[in-house]
């Protein structure tokens, strides 16, 4: 639904240049009375009395049928009252005579939308969306122009003006639910597609193994994955899926090997995987092999150096070999790209009491609580999407205590 405010915009912004049109010089009291009923009409708008004002544009369309002014202010006033209908022929009017003005076409393509003619909407707002130069209104039409494409089951153009609205206002409400109802869609259209393709084929089980995990399915989730890879072993990615999958199940010695196995896998069908290196350090630092972590570790940082994970778990592990200067800037840095990570902020306030930097410490172990607790309200939140937190935590290595 298009916002109040917007009315005050608009109407801010819509003074026209009254330009009486077929006066003769035997009408100049006609003249007077259309510049009488403007001033009136201003000035009840200024005072905020829009209702007053819209006797006062009628009056004057009464005198001068093309005045620009009092079109498109009565077109405005009237979409404000709901009175879609009695708006677009004056909207339309006032663009007919000036084309450019482009708030009125938005307008005028919201007005039609809500009146039955998608067709004519679609024209209008897709003519004036690129041209807006105001926010709020342009986030509107945008909006706008998203139910219509969804509505046409047009999912790849909804996309495009999502990305551009997420662009203007990345953290408005109704574009993030906008832009998870457009993205839930194309998926379940790409599925669909998939489906009806290639329903037997390895990327349809891959396909299925995300949304068996998406659901916490994860047994089902690995059977699909092991089935992928029996019809295609070199399925690009299906190596580390399925060890990520592996890895959240309780440690056992057999699962242990497998999930090792099919991270070695997965580096061998992709050696510049920073996330496998990252993986299979945390393996090699569990078993105790600081050497091969340190290697592992080390590897990741070079291939993604801006990784706050991979600066992360190095800095950590130079940490537990006591190289406090090295583990110090590689964690800062991993602070720098991951600012809310409560992770890093506690790692931080150990090296920073190590180092005798106690202030700095103070304002770690601080940090960490702001968003230790954030997450805690988040983790609610996740509970009541029914997203399982423990596996939450798993996918942001949460292991660590408090300071």
């Amino acid at each position: 639904m298009i916002r109040q405010c917007i009315f005050v915009v608009l109407l801010g912004l819509l003074s026209f240049p009254s330009a009486p049109s077929g006066f003769g010089q035997s009408a100049s009291n006609a003249q007077s009375q259309v510049e009488a009923h403007l001033h009136e009409a201003h000035r009840l708008l200024s005072e905020n009395k829009p209702d007053a004002a819209i006797p006062e544009f009628r009056a004057i369309l009464a005198l001068d049928p093309s005045n620009i002014d009092a079109l498109g202010n009565l077109g405005v006033l009237l979409f404000f009252h709901g009175d879609y209908t009695s708006a677009i022929p004056n909207l339309r009017g006032a663009l007919e005579r000036k084309p450019d003005l482009w708030k009125i076409q938005a307008l005028l393509g919201m007005a039609e939308r809500r009146t039955g003619n998608p067709l004519a909407a679609r024209a209008d707002l897709e003519n004036s969306f690129a041209q807006l130069q105001d926010q709020k209104i342009r986030i509107e039409a945008g909006l706008e122009l998203v139910e219509l494409y969804t509505g046409a089951e047009e999912m790849d153009k909804a996309s495009v003006i999502i990305g551009t609205l997420r662009a203007l206002d990345p953290e408005n409400r109704q574009i993030i639910y906008a832009a998870y109802r457009v993205h839930a869609d194309m998926a379940r259209e790409d599925a669909m597609s998939l489906a009806l393709v290639a329903p037997q084929s390895a990327l349809m089980y891959q396909l299925m193994a995300h949304e068996a995990a998406r659901r916490g399915d994860t047994p089902a989730a690995i059977r699909d994955d092991r089935e992928a890879l029996r019809l295609d072993p070199n399925l690009s990615g299906i190596h580390f899926e399925l060890a990520e999958l592996l890895n959240t199940l309780p440690s056992t010695p057999e699962n242990d090997a497998e999930t090792k196995s099919q991270y070695q896998l997965a580096l061998r069908q992709n050696p510049l995987d920073e996330k496998t290196q990252l993986r299979l350090g945390i393996i090699a630092e569990r078993n105790r092999d600081q050497n091969a972590a340190l290697a592992l570790y080390s590897r990741a940082v070079t291939l993604q150096p801006d990784d706050p994970e991979a600066c992360y778990d190095l800095g950590k592990l130079l940490f537990s070999m006591n190289e406090m200067e090295k583990s110090e800037k590689l964690l800062a840095h991993a602070e720098q790209m991951d600012p809310t990570n409560a992770n890093i902020h506690f790692r931080l306030a150990t090296v920073y009491k190590r180092l005798g930097r106690d202030e700095d410490a103070r304002r770690e172990v601080a940090q960490y609580q702001k968003y230790k607790d954030l997450k805690e309200r988040l983790r609610e939140t996740f509970r009541e999407l029914h997203v399982d937190p423990q596996k939450l935590s798993e996918e942001e290595g949460d292991t660590d205590s408090k300071p």
